[in-house]
C-alpha cells in the first residue's frame, strides 16, 4: 500500500489562518515535568539538561560515553525533537565518587539545569507531561478569530492524533514498515531494530480509527466495551485491541483492512494498549505580537503540540524546509 494519509480531519472545522513554526530552534520550547520527586539517593544521577540541535538518542549516547557506561544504561522519559530548545531529564549510573568529574564533562557540552540522585533508571513514559512555548511566525489570521478558536480548543480539547513526525518525511517510516518481512521480525534483534517502524504502524492505525470516530460524531463518547474511564482507541497488538464486545469487533474489523500491518504485529506478539481519543491542553495562554503569536500550554505525556496547533492553523514546519 502507498499514498499514506498524513493529514486527518479537524474537530473544529477549517483553520483560521496560516503560519510557520520552528523557523528558529528557540521558537519551539519544551520543558519536561516528571510529576514526581527524585529519591535523593541511589546509584543513578538524575540530570535535567537544556539542549538544542541534538536529538534524545544522540544525547543519551553522548552521556554514556562521558559516564563510561553502555548506552542502554542511560534512561530518559521521552524523545524530543532536535529542532527545539528542550529541557529534558536523563538518568545515568554513576557512583557518588565519580559524580563531580562526570558532571563537569557533561556541563562542557550541555547546560545542566538540575542534578539529583535516584535509586533507579528513568523509564520511557515516566513523566506527567510537557510544557510548551511555541512561536508561530509569518502569521496570517484574524486576531479575534484566532483568540476565539484557541479558547474553544482550551475548553473542549481536540482529537489526540499522533503527530506527523512519527511517520517520517512523506510517510517514509510507513513505507519502510510495509517492506518488512514478518518472518524476520520473529528474531529478537530484528524486532528491536524495527521498533520505530512498528510504532509508526500502530500510530497510523490509531489515527485512522480516530478519524473514523470523528466522522461518526462520537469521538467524545464512551462506547460499551471500552476498558478506559474516558473514550479511548486501539493501539493494536497481536490480533487484539484491548476492548471487548461489539467495540472490539468493530476495531478488529477495521484493522482487518490492513492485513500487511497486522501481520507485522502478529509476528512480534505485540501487546495491545489503549490511547485517549481526546487531547486537552491545560493552563493555556496566547500572546499575539504583530505577525507572530506565542502559544503556551501543558500537555499530558504522549500528546503532540503540533497536533494541538494544527487544529486551528495551517502550519509550515521551518525545520523541514529544504
Amino acid at each position: 500500500m502507498t499514498g499514506w494519509r498524513l493529514d486527518w480531519p479537524r474537530a473544529g472545522g477549517e483553520p483560521v489562518g496560516t503560519g510557520r513554526i520552528r523557523v528558529d530552534p528557540g521558537d519551539f520550547g519544551v520543558t519536561e515535568n516528571l510529576g514526581w520527586s527524585p529519591d535523593g539517593e541511589g546509584e543513578h544521577l538524575l540530570i535535567q539538561l537544556e539542549k538544542s540541535g541534538d536529538n534524545t538518542d544522540w544525547v543519551a549516547r553522548g552521556l554514556a560515553r562521558l559516564c563510561g557506561c553502555p548506552a542502554a544504561a542511560v534512561g530518559y522519559a521521552g524523545r524530543k525533537d532536535r529542532h527545539a530548545v528542550t529541557r529534558q531529564w536523563f538518568s545515568l549510573p554513576c557512583p557518588p565518587g565519580r559524580a563531580d568529574d562526570v558532571l563537569q564533562a557533561v556541563s562542557a557540552q550541555w547546560r545542566v539545569l538540575s542534578v539529583d540522585r535516584h535509586s533507579r533508571k528513568l523509564r520511557t513514559g515516566e513523566l506527567a507531561g510537557n510544557r510548551f512555548r511555541i512561536r508561530v511566525r509569518d502569521l496570517e489570521a484574524d486576531s479575534a478569530a484566532l483568540a476565539a478558536r484557541w479558547q474553544a480548543l482550551a475548553n473542549n480539547g481536540c482529537p489526540n492524533y499522533f503527530g506527523r513526525q512519527r511517520f517520517g518525511r512523506n510517510g517514509a517510516n510507513l513505507e519502510a514498515a510495509a517492506q518488512l518481512d514478518p518472518q524476520r521480525l520473529k528474531r529478537p534483534r530484528e524486532r528491536a531494530r524495527s521498533g520505530m517502524l512498528l510504532s509508526a504502524v500502530r500510530s497510523w492505525l490509531f489515527n485512522e480509527w480516530l478519524a473514523g470516530r470523528l466522522a461518526a460524531g462520537d469521538w467524545r463518547q464512551q462506547r460499551e466495551g471500552d476498558p478506559e474511564t474516558s473514550p479511548s482507541g486501539p493501539m493494536f497488538g497481536d490480533d487484539s485491541c484491548g476492548a471487548e464486545g461489539a467495540l472490539a469487533e468493530a476495531e478488529l474489523a477495521f484493522a482487518g483492512q490492513y492485513p500487511e500491518f497486522m501481520a507485522l504485529l502478529r509476528a512480534t506478539h505485540m501487546r495491545p494498549a489503549r490511547r485517549s481519543l481526546a487531547l486537552k491542553p491545560l493552563d493555556c495562554a496566547l500572546e499575539q505580537e504583530g505577525d507572530s503569536a506565542v502559544f503556551d500550554f501543558f500537555l499530558p505525556a504522549g500528546g503532540f503540540a503540533t497536533v494541538v496547533l494544527t487544529e486551528i492553523l495551517d502550519l509550515e514546519d521551518g525545520s523541514r524546509t529544504p
